[in-house]
């Protein structure tokens, strides 16, 4: 049983932890994996990076993004310290902010300042990480280089804010009655999600759960969108016609956290491929699985904004489309192989 305390005190140094990592270099940032990850823990990162097990193949991951973002620090905008059935999480949104210097995963260095988008979940135990989920915005960081390797998004393609009541980073007490409505309140939303009748969207009955002018920050690929009409011309009826048997594959996390709320699946969306315009594609009769994580602000029992990263570069890959294959070719080193 994990019998770690969430007081603020440790939320506190759970947030310390995870920019001490950020900002390390070199021996430091071996010392600080050591300290704040169990020794098997294991990663699950977006792709290439994907699975990984043990603290040395998460020391490789941050010693080689550090080449490439010498001076870097951590911004949180939304950083979450709760429970999920028996287990504990810290849960956040922010980005990676430094000077872009080397190439990085086969994205090119801009050498100016670049941000590095991420949505992370990392489940502790006694106050130490044993996995980490990362789902960092390749995508994202792409279009800041002037490469755009996919077809426009449908969606306004802008910098995600932080919340708009300034309250994302939650390191004190939390009312549990509110946490676990804020939870609640999701779920009920998901539920409604699938009530689609792969016909009309008015069957899905959102209008219940979101405020009028609620704001959906998406990945790089589809893009932020505001209010229902923007969300469904954006998203969701592209979504939709894309993947009408969308289902879910299971959650990780559902956590309440005062008016925060934090979903997320490794999977978490199972669906065909049966239908045209999901980010400019054909339909493919391929079976996907996506890897999402949500992010919540509730506002006087409403969703008043929602932050979503996907590993879009992955589900791509899934469908015939290999994004940092074609960012190769634009760059000069196409694949001539059969």
């Amino acid at each position: 049983m994990n019998e770690f305390s969430l007081h603020p005190g440790n939320k506190a140094g759970i947030h310390e932890g995870l920019g001490a990592l950020a900002a390390a270099e070199g021996k430091a940032l071996d010392e600080t994996i050591e300290r704040i990850y169990h020794p098997k823990a294991r990663w699950y990162g977006s792709h290439p990076i994907n699975e990984l097990e043990g603290t040395d193949a998460i020391k490789d991951v941050w010693q080689t993004l550090r080449r490439s973002f010498p001076d870097m620090e951590r911004r949180d905008s939304i950083f979450l310290v709760g429970e999920s059935g028996t287990k504990q999480y810290a849960a956040t949104v922010g980005i990676y902010q430094s000077n872009f210097v080397a190439d990085w995963l086969g994205v090119p260095a801009t050498h100016g300042v670049a941000h590095l988008r991420y949505g992370e979940v990392h489940e502790l135990v006694e106050g130490r990480i044993c996995q980490t989920y990362a789902l960092w915005d390749l995508l994202d960081l792409l279009r800041q280089t002037g490469i755009w390797p996919i077809a426009p998004s449908l969606g306004a393609e802008v910098a995600w804010p932080a919340p708009a009541t300034a309250d994302g980073v939650r390191l004190g007490e939390e009312d549990p009655e509110q946490s676990a409505s804020s939870i609640a309140l999701v779920q009920a939303m998901h539920q409604g999600l699938f009530r689609f009748d792969q016909k009309n969207l008015d069957s899905m009955q959102q209008h219940k759960y979101w405020t009028r002018n609620f704001l959906w920050y998406g990945p790089a690929g589809i893009g932020t969108a505001r209010g229902m009409e923007g969300y469904r011309a954006h998203h969701q009826a592209p979504f939709l016609r894309a993947f009408p048997d969308r289902s879910g594959a299971g959650h990780f996390i559902d956590m309440g956290c005062g008016s925060y709320a934090v979903t997320g699946g490794w999977p978490s969306v199972q669906a065909t491929h049966a239908g045209p315009g999901w980010l400019g594609l054909a339909a493919t009769g391929k079976r996907v699985t996506m890897r999402v994580m949500d992010f919540y602000r509730i506002d006087n029992g409403l969703i008043a904004e929602n932050w979503i990263p996907i590993d879009i570069i992955e589900a791509l890959l899934q469908l015939g489309t290999d994004v940092l294959e074609r960012v190769a070719h634009l760059r000069g080193k196409p694949n001539t192989r059969l």
